[in-house]
Protein backbone atom coordinates (compact mmCIF):
# COMPACT_ATOMS: atom_id res chain seq x y z
CA UNK A 1 0.00 0.00 0.00
CA UNK A 2 1.27 3.43 -0.92
CA UNK A 3 0.56 6.57 1.12
CA UNK A 4 1.13 10.12 -0.10
CA UNK A 5 1.63 12.69 2.66
CA UNK A 6 1.03 16.39 1.98
CA UNK A 7 2.04 19.06 4.47
CA UNK A 8 1.61 22.71 3.53
CA UNK A 9 -0.13 24.12 6.62
CA UNK A 10 2.83 26.10 7.98
CA UNK A 11 5.81 28.01 6.58
CA UNK A 12 7.27 24.61 5.63
CA UNK A 13 6.01 22.72 2.59
CA UNK A 14 6.73 19.02 2.29
CA UNK A 15 5.59 15.86 0.54
CA UNK A 16 6.47 12.22 1.02
CA UNK A 17 5.57 8.91 -0.57
CA UNK A 18 5.60 5.71 1.50
CA UNK A 19 5.16 2.09 0.50
CA UNK A 20 4.17 -0.27 3.32
CA UNK A 21 5.53 2.27 5.79
CA UNK A 22 8.90 2.71 4.07
CA UNK A 23 9.86 6.11 2.67
CA UNK A 24 10.28 5.99 -1.11
CA UNK A 25 10.91 9.70 -1.67
CA UNK A 26 10.16 13.08 -0.15
CA UNK A 27 11.08 16.73 -0.03
CA UNK A 28 10.75 19.50 2.55
CA UNK A 29 11.19 23.20 1.81
CA UNK A 30 10.84 26.26 4.02
CA UNK A 31 8.90 28.65 1.80
CA UNK A 32 7.00 31.06 4.01
CA UNK A 33 4.78 31.81 1.02
CA UNK A 34 4.14 30.29 -2.37
CA UNK A 35 2.81 26.89 -1.32
CA UNK A 36 0.18 26.90 -4.06
CA UNK A 37 2.81 27.25 -6.77
CA UNK A 38 5.26 24.69 -5.36
CA UNK A 39 3.10 21.91 -3.93
CA UNK A 40 1.83 20.27 -7.13
CA UNK A 41 5.30 20.18 -8.81
CA UNK A 42 6.70 18.63 -5.62
CA UNK A 43 4.06 15.89 -5.76
CA UNK A 44 4.65 15.37 -9.50
CA UNK A 45 8.37 14.86 -8.84
CA UNK A 46 7.67 11.82 -6.63
CA UNK A 47 7.81 8.28 -8.07
CA UNK A 48 4.79 7.61 -10.30
CA UNK A 49 3.81 11.25 -9.66
CA UNK A 50 2.91 10.39 -6.07
CA UNK A 51 0.08 8.01 -6.99
CA UNK A 52 -1.10 6.35 -3.79
CA UNK A 53 -3.88 4.34 -2.18
CA UNK A 54 -4.12 6.68 0.82
CA UNK A 55 -3.44 10.40 1.08
CA UNK A 56 -2.65 12.03 4.43
CA UNK A 57 -2.77 15.81 4.76
CA UNK A 58 -1.92 18.35 7.45
CA UNK A 59 -5.18 20.12 8.37
CA UNK A 60 -3.52 22.79 10.53
CA UNK A 61 -3.51 24.93 12.46
CA UNK A 62 -1.20 27.24 10.58
CA UNK A 63 -1.52 29.40 7.49
CA UNK A 64 -5.11 29.81 6.27
CA UNK A 65 -3.98 29.59 2.64
CA UNK A 66 -1.53 26.74 3.23
CA UNK A 67 -4.15 24.63 4.99
CA UNK A 68 -6.65 25.06 2.18
CA UNK A 69 -4.05 24.44 -0.55
CA UNK A 70 -3.05 21.14 1.04
CA UNK A 71 -6.62 19.98 1.62
CA UNK A 72 -7.69 20.93 -1.90
CA UNK A 73 -4.80 18.97 -3.41
CA UNK A 74 -5.48 15.94 -1.20
CA UNK A 75 -9.19 15.89 -2.01
CA UNK A 76 -8.64 16.36 -5.74
CA UNK A 77 -6.06 13.57 -5.93
CA UNK A 78 -8.18 11.35 -3.70
CA UNK A 79 -11.08 11.74 -6.10
CA UNK A 80 -8.92 11.17 -9.19
CA UNK A 81 -7.20 8.09 -7.74
CA UNK A 82 -10.14 6.76 -5.73
CA UNK A 83 -7.84 7.03 -2.70
CA UNK A 84 -8.81 7.40 0.95
CA UNK A 85 -7.98 10.82 2.43
CA UNK A 86 -7.06 11.21 6.10
CA UNK A 87 -5.78 14.13 8.14
CA UNK A 88 -3.57 15.03 11.06
CA UNK A 89 -2.81 18.23 12.98
CA UNK A 90 0.44 20.13 12.54
CA UNK A 91 1.23 20.34 16.26
CA UNK A 92 0.72 16.59 16.66
CA UNK A 93 3.35 15.89 14.01
CA UNK A 94 5.80 18.35 15.57
CA UNK A 95 5.24 16.70 18.96
CA UNK A 96 5.87 13.27 17.45
CA UNK A 97 9.08 14.51 15.83
CA UNK A 98 10.23 16.02 19.13
CA UNK A 99 9.41 12.84 21.06
CA UNK A 100 11.45 10.86 18.55
CA UNK A 101 14.46 13.00 19.47
CA UNK A 102 13.63 13.19 23.20
CA UNK A 103 11.77 10.02 24.29
CA UNK A 104 9.76 9.97 27.51
CA UNK A 105 9.78 13.76 27.82
CA UNK A 106 6.84 16.09 28.32
CA UNK A 107 6.72 18.64 25.52
CA UNK A 108 4.98 21.94 24.92
CA UNK A 109 4.56 22.66 21.21
CA UNK A 110 4.49 26.32 20.25
CA UNK A 111 3.93 27.39 16.63
CA UNK A 112 3.45 30.66 14.79
CA UNK A 113 -0.18 31.79 14.85
CA UNK A 114 -2.01 34.82 13.54
CA UNK A 115 -2.09 38.43 14.74
CA UNK A 116 0.97 37.98 16.95
CA UNK A 117 -0.45 34.97 18.78
CA UNK A 118 1.05 31.48 19.09
CA UNK A 119 -0.56 28.09 18.69
CA UNK A 120 0.14 26.16 21.88
CA UNK A 121 -0.48 22.55 22.91
CA UNK A 122 1.02 20.48 25.76
CA UNK A 123 1.92 16.80 25.33
CA UNK A 124 2.64 14.25 28.03
CA UNK A 125 5.82 12.17 28.23
CA UNK A 126 4.03 9.31 26.45
CA UNK A 127 3.18 11.58 23.51
CA UNK A 128 -0.51 11.99 24.28
CA UNK A 129 -1.96 15.53 24.11
CA UNK A 130 -2.92 16.99 27.48
CA UNK A 131 -5.25 19.65 26.03
CA UNK A 132 -6.52 20.84 22.65
CA UNK A 133 -4.63 23.34 20.53
CA UNK A 134 -5.25 26.92 21.60
CA UNK A 135 -4.21 30.30 20.18
CA UNK A 136 -2.61 32.47 22.84
CA UNK A 137 -0.83 35.75 23.33
CA UNK A 138 2.87 35.00 23.99
CA UNK A 139 2.51 36.06 27.65
CA UNK A 140 -0.35 33.61 28.14
CA UNK A 141 1.61 30.83 26.43
CA UNK A 142 4.46 31.45 28.87
CA UNK A 143 2.06 31.23 31.80
CA UNK A 144 0.74 27.86 30.60
CA UNK A 145 4.04 26.26 29.68
CA UNK A 146 5.67 24.00 32.26
CA UNK A 147 7.31 21.22 30.22
CA UNK A 148 11.09 20.74 30.25
CA UNK A 149 11.16 20.82 26.44
CA UNK A 150 9.49 23.21 24.00
CA UNK A 151 9.21 22.45 20.28
CA UNK A 152 8.03 24.20 17.15
CA UNK A 153 8.60 27.34 15.12
CA UNK A 154 8.24 29.57 18.21
CA UNK A 155 10.17 27.28 20.55
CA UNK A 156 13.20 29.57 20.75
CA UNK A 157 11.00 32.61 21.44
CA UNK A 158 9.14 30.76 24.18
CA UNK A 159 12.35 29.39 25.69
CA UNK A 160 13.87 32.88 25.83
CA UNK A 161 10.94 34.03 27.92
CA UNK A 162 10.91 30.94 30.16
CA UNK A 163 14.58 30.17 30.62
CA UNK A 164 16.02 26.78 31.64
CA UNK A 165 14.12 24.68 29.08
CA UNK A 166 15.38 22.61 26.16
CA UNK A 167 14.45 23.59 22.61
CA UNK A 168 13.55 21.54 19.53
CA UNK A 169 13.30 23.99 16.62
CA UNK A 170 11.04 21.92 14.35
CA UNK A 171 8.53 22.38 11.55
CA UNK A 172 6.10 19.72 10.30
CA UNK A 173 7.81 17.41 7.81
CA UNK A 174 5.78 14.92 5.75
CA UNK A 175 8.73 12.52 5.78
CA UNK A 176 8.22 12.10 9.54
CA UNK A 177 4.62 10.96 9.14
CA UNK A 178 5.26 7.39 10.44
CA UNK A 179 6.07 8.87 13.86
CA UNK A 180 2.39 9.76 14.35
CA UNK A 181 0.31 7.35 16.37
CA UNK A 182 -2.89 6.01 14.83
CA UNK A 183 -4.85 7.89 17.49
CA UNK A 184 -3.71 11.20 15.98
CA UNK A 185 -5.16 10.44 12.52
CA UNK A 186 -8.46 12.01 11.45
CA UNK A 187 -10.74 10.02 9.17
CA UNK A 188 -12.74 13.02 7.92
CA UNK A 189 -10.18 15.79 7.46
CA UNK A 190 -11.44 19.36 7.73
CA UNK A 191 -9.53 22.60 8.24
CA UNK A 192 -8.29 23.19 11.79
CA UNK A 193 -7.56 26.90 12.00
CA UNK A 194 -6.83 26.93 15.72
CA UNK A 195 -8.60 30.22 16.38
CA UNK A 196 -11.91 31.92 15.76
CA UNK A 197 -12.34 33.70 12.41
CA UNK A 198 -11.43 37.39 12.32
CA UNK A 199 -14.84 38.27 10.88
CA UNK A 200 -18.27 36.67 11.01
CA UNK A 201 -21.30 36.95 8.81
CA UNK A 202 -23.97 39.29 10.21
CA UNK A 203 -26.31 36.32 10.73
CA UNK A 204 -23.64 34.51 12.82
CA UNK A 205 -23.02 37.60 14.91
CA UNK A 206 -26.72 37.91 15.61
Amino acid sequence: MRRLVIDSATEACSVALFEDGELLAGECLTLGRGHAERLVPMIAALPNKGHADVIAVDIGPGSFTGIRVGLAAARALGLAWNARVEGYESLSLVAAMAHDQHPNTAIDVCMTGGHGEWFFQPFAADGEPLAPVISLHPDDACARSNAPLVAGSQAHALAERLGNVAVADLRPDARSYPLLSVARLIADPRPSYGRAPDARLPSAAA
